[in-house]
């Protein structure tokens, strides 16, 4: 397996306690399951900029990784064998590939689902990962039978929490219908402009009892200047000393939902960076670890609450519930 067989000598810099100027990163109970409620997103990374920045991510203090199978998975694989870490200091997230093809029927979806698993398993050299989420499917009885392959893959101990990606209202409607596992957390874009409440799928899901896990803080499928130029959050952020992007992501987490970040606002639709080390990679982790080091006022939460712009559609890469997506 690649994960086990990665452990070439790489150079690794003492890990501190916490990055400088950081603070601890809060976490979330999942039934046993501690997930800190930031992540690193390798989203658009390469093979080798995703073990870069995973390592990276490490040294900033962000010990949760949340990636996609393939080439972003192989490089977090490099990373934590040769990271020397235990896997108990680090939590693992990743995706079931999406059944984009309608002809492809609930049996052969299950039998994908459980494919992936043991592949992944096998190419991270782990004996389990910490959350496997499943993505959307216009195919209600599709996702049914995924999802009975997560839960047995829990009670098999090959992950320790469930969740879904870019479900909206009616989706998670369909999953909870047969679902003896709720998800422990929906994963989908939040960020200023949206306003607090996602247009009600972060209550409709709560609800139900399942959280918010949230990307694109500063907006999708890139930036937003609308975020990075804002008056409102450089006013606020000036009074802090942090920028536009930092108060976007501190307001997010401060409404009390979870968020995976990019290493830094380089990016776009498929494409993320992170370039050489020591470089923007990793100057985008250290201030995005921070986070948790300050806070934004009642009042200053109030004012960017009420922003409504940019808008977005929190399940904005569903292909049963936006149906004028962006294709990935």
């Amino acid at each position: 397996a690649l994960g086990a067989a990665a452990a070439a000598a790489v150079s690794w810099p003492p890990l501190p306690a916490l990055a400088a100027g950081a603070a601890p990163i809060l976490s979330w109970d999942l039934g046993g399951a501690a997930m800190p409620t930031l992540a690193l997103n390798t989203a658009g990374l390469n093979s080798d900029e995703a073990e870069r920045a995973t390592r990276l991510a490490f040294t900033a203090g962000i010990t949760h990784i949340d990636f996609h199978p393939g080439i972003e998975r192989d490089g977090v694989a490099r990373a934590i064998a040769s990271s020397g870490r235990s896997p108990s200091t680090y939590f693992l997230t990743t995706k079931i590939r999406a059944v984009k093809d309608p002809a492809v029927t609930p049996a052969q979806a299950a039998a994908l689902a459980r494919k992936q698993i043991e592949e992944d398993l096998a190419v991270l050299g782990v004996p389990r990962v910490d959350m496997l989420m499943l993505r959307d499917c216009p195919d209600c009885a599709v996702m049914q039978v995924q999802w009975a392959v997560l839960e047995e893959a829990l009670a098999a101990g090959k992950t320790r929490a469930i969740g879904t990606v870019n479900y909206c209202e009616k989706q998670l409607d369909c999953l909870l219908r047969s679902a003896k596992v709720k998800p422990a957390v929906n994963y989908y874009m939040f960020h200023v402009g949206m306003g607090p409440d996602a247009h009600g799928l972060r209550s409709y899901g709560e609800k139900a009892g399942v959280r918010t896990f949230g990307y694109g803080a500063l907006g999708e499928p890139g930036p937003s200047p609308l975020i990075m130029d804002s008056p409102v959050l450089g006013r606020i952020g000036a009074a802090h000393g942090r920028s536009a992007a930092e108060v976007a992501l501190r307001w997010a987490l401060q409404s009390g939902v979870a968020m995976s970040v990019r290493p830094t606002s380089d990016f776009s639709l498929g494409v993320s960076a992170c370039g050489e080390e020591g470089g923007a990679c990793a100057d985008g982790l250290l201030e995005r670890a921070a986070a948790f080091g300050w806070a934004l006022s009642k009042r200053e939460m109030a004012e960017i609450d009420a922003l409504d712009a940019p808008d977005g559609i929190p399940a904005l890469f569903s292909s049963a519930c936006n149906p004028d997506r962006i294709g990935i």
